[in-house]
């Protein structure tokens, strides 16, 4: 006789502006109500899950069954579409009801002081992206872990399945020599949506020789210089419309990916992230995210 196991319980927490994964995130985890789901304010969002099969591809080893926003209205309509049973009043309300949080916020400034009640009761966190801007930030932040497998932070692009580099494509490229990748908006936030593939991909570089910056309007454009002698170069085009994408260019050939599938992304992240709560083994290494942020860091303080 099979015995079903019981659903890791999780808590949302938190909306920013622009950033609609407390929707995404739940829907996924949870399923959604596709009629309550239309009146979702990002449209992307309602696009993408009808494309996908509910409830057969929710993610069943969990369940969002907690969620606090700042505005109770915004709350109650995430609750009804993506099927969350408590709207609470209080962040820290989910202490003692919930295995692991979703901080579903976009607005790094905010990550430490609403990670902070939730660490220090031991419970693991999904920090959303960018998990800080600076390398001190991301330390204190990393400091508050009572125990490995606490923190969780990354752009789910690391998980996106158009830029997992194959052996055949590896061996086509050669020794890479040259990335170069490009993302829309801000360094800042969105930076990482190739930062950190980028870096994944690349593999280890020793340390960083050189960074260099080249602002205009709201383009920012960094490159980068390891001790191998490996460059990226790096885009936050800000309004110019344009593909998330990582070209690769070796001593034999050349590669180009383009990011397509954010379901997917998502899923996978979210996976993971059920798999640390289960386990309490952090599936990125915190030296690996250091460094991700160390090169934001970087891109900004060096116009």
């Amino acid at each position: 006789m099979e015995i079903a196991l019981t659903p890791i319980r999780l808590g949302v927490i938190g909306i920013s502006d622009g950033n609609g994964h407390p929707y995404s995130w739940s829907a996924i985890i949870n399923g959604f109500d596709p009629v309550v789901m239309r009146g979702c304010p990002f449209p992307v969002i309602v696009e993408y899950l009808s494309k996908h099969e509910f409830p057969a591809e929710r993610i069943h080893e969990a369940q969002v069954t907690h969620i606090w926003t700042q505005d109770r209205r915004i709350s109650e309509h995430i609750s009804s579409a993506c099927l969350i049973e408590h709207v609470v009043d209080q962040p820290t309300d989910l202490i003692g009801h919930v295995d692991g949080v979703l901080l579903a916020r976009d607005d790094y400034q905010h990550h430490y002081e609403l990670s902070e009640p939730f660490l220090r009761a031991g419970l693991p966190v999904y920090i959303d992206k960018p998990l800080a801007v600076s390398t001190f930030e991301c330390d204190r932040i990393f400091q508050m872990e009572l125990h490995s497998g606490q923190i969780f932070s990354c752009t789910a692009l690391r998980y996106a399945r158009e830029f997992e580099v194959s052996d055949a494509d590896r061996a086509d490229i050669g020794n890479i020599r040259y990335l170069d990748a490009c993302v829309m908006k801000t360094w800042d936030k969105y930076a990482v949506h190739v930062v950190e593939p980028a870096l994944k991909i690349l593999g280890d570089q020793g340390g960083l020789g050189r960074i260099v910056c080249a602002n205009w309007s709201d383009r920012h454009i960094v490159t980068a210089t390891w001790e191998s002698g490996v460059q990226a170069t790096f885009a936050a085009l800000g309004s110019s419309a344009c593909p998330i994408r990582i070209r690769l260019f070796g001593d034999r050939g050349f590669r180009e990916y383009t990011f397509a599938d954010s379901f997917s992304a998502f899923r996978q992240a979210l996976l993971a992230f059920v798999g640390m709560v289960k386990s309490r083994r952090a599936p990125i290494d915190r030296v690996f995210t250091r460094k991700v942020v160390e090169i934001i860091e970087l891109g900004n303080n060096r116009g």
